[in-house]
């Protein structure tokens, strides 16, 4: 998962810019709906929405947005229906794109994301096309700074707390879940004292594409296009680059 990583060390350096954006609320809002629709607006009975309203208090997202988000999937609020959709294909070079969508308009969101793609030099594909190259998991950060632990008790942790697995780079102790221990995990890490600076369930690819700089850069331009459709949720991709091509993401 090392290609992951480099990814990722990217991304956290990102989070707080992202979360100044002012599209984050919203998205944040749609994973309330959404994971309160499937599985009911009680927090403690639900660990989808409890993982969802935490990342939205993470972000500083107000109570009232959390409330009505849960209200409206539960039908205390009328609302739009939002229906929850992964879109596959393949970006520049080749290289493998998932996109995560909540939206009240299928028809309007394909439109969208099929003129992204065409735009930089990509193409949207079949369901299944590239869904193998990645594995859903349970992804949390510590960074090193944070805590005394040395890496030997870190891990000892981690395994105790159910990780499958824990990387040290950059200054932090990245560890993977099964996304089915994801909660308990994070609860045990944080009843322990630690301080997470990410906690999600993620697409890992499985392997990376490594791309020409011209390819790469049109790569750049695609995702950050995705990001800004307002009905996406999340861009996995499985692009290998130079640091300093990816930090441009």
């Amino acid at each position: 998962m090392a290609g992951h990583s480099k990814w990722k060390n990217i991304q956290r350096r990102k989070n707080a810019q992202d979360a100044k954006r002012g599209k984050v609320f919203m998205k944040l809002a749609k994973d309330i709906y959404i994971a309160a629709k499937q599985g009911g607006g009680d927090p403690e009975m639900n660990p989808s929405l409890r993982l969802a309203v935490d990342k939205a208090k993470a972000s500083n997202v107000p109570n009232e947005n959390i409330d009505r988000a849960i209200k409206k999937a539960t039908g205390d609020l009328d609302g739009a229906n939002y229906e929850e959709l992964i879109y596959e294909g393949y970006g520049p070079g080749g290289v493998a794109v998932m996109v995560e969508v909540l939206t009240d308009n299928k028809n309007r969101t394909a439109s969208e994301l099929r003129h992204a793609f065409s735009k930089n030099g990509g193409n949207l594909g079949e369901n299944g096309c590239v869904a193998f190259m990645f594995n859903r998991k349970g992804y949390i950060v510590i960074e090193q700074s944070t805590t005394d632990a040395d890496e030997d008790t870190m891990m000892l942790e981690v395994m105790e707390a159910g990780g499958e697995e824990m990387e040290t780079s950059e200054g932090a102790y990245e560890i993977y879940t099964e996304p089915e221990d994801f909660q308990s995990a994070k609860e045990q890490l944080e009843e322990n004292g630690y301080t997470l600076e990410t906690a999600e369930i993620t697409m890992i690819p499985e392997t990376l594409s490594e791309a020409s700089e011209k390819d790469a850069l049109k790569m750049v331009k695609l995702v950050n296009m995705l990001e800004e459709m307002e009905d996406v949720q999340e861009v996995h991709h499985n692009l290998d680059a130079d640091e300093e091509i990816l930090v441009q993401i």
